[in-house]
């Protein structure tokens, strides 16, 4: 059994997908604390530039009531296909994760997109779960974007 695996799902939205990319390719990333304040707390710049490619943020989060934290490098961000891919190098992952990344990718879909989201991991043991409570996560997270940036247009 491989330790290694990826998880993927797809989300459609009401949001044009370059507005959703620009929203986690540059410094409008904090604002999502305050389009999901009960998923995600906070995110704050460590190191870099917001939409730089080898930037540090951190992300406070919460899974399943728990709060956790992970820090990440912005390792790419690729606007022409509109996706952004976050490295997690520290946090509470990192007890269950060797490796642990997240690729968001927005495709236009008529007025709006689907957003793809992608974890890819290395499993710390063959005990340790898929990811899928995160993934789930990701789901709920960009429903409230979705829903967020939805009112603001009307």
């Amino acid at each position: 059994m491989s330790l290694c695996d990826r998880i993927e799902v797809d989300v459609e939205t009401n949001v044009r997908a370059e507005k959703f990319h620009e929203l986690f390719s540059s410094s409008t990333l904090p604002q999502v604390s305050c389009m999901s304040p009960a998923k995600i707390q906070a995110v704050h710049l460590l190191k870099g530039e917001w939409g730089k490619p080898g930037s540090t943020i951190s992300w406070n989060f919460c899974m399943d009531g728990a709060p956790m934290v992970a820090k990440e490098v912005i390792e790419d961000i690729d606007n022409t296909e509109l996706s952004t891919t976050f490295k997690v190098i520290e946090g509470d992952l990192m007890e269950a994760y060797k490796s642990f990344k997240v690729i968001v990718q927005a495709t236009p879909k008529g007025h709006g997109s689907v957003v793809h989201w992608t974890l890819i991991f290395e499993k710390l043991n063959e005990n340790i779960p898929a990811p899928t409570a995160f993934l789930d996560k990701t789901v709920d997270f960009t429903k409230d974007i979705n829903a967020h940036m939805t009112q603001a247009k009307a």
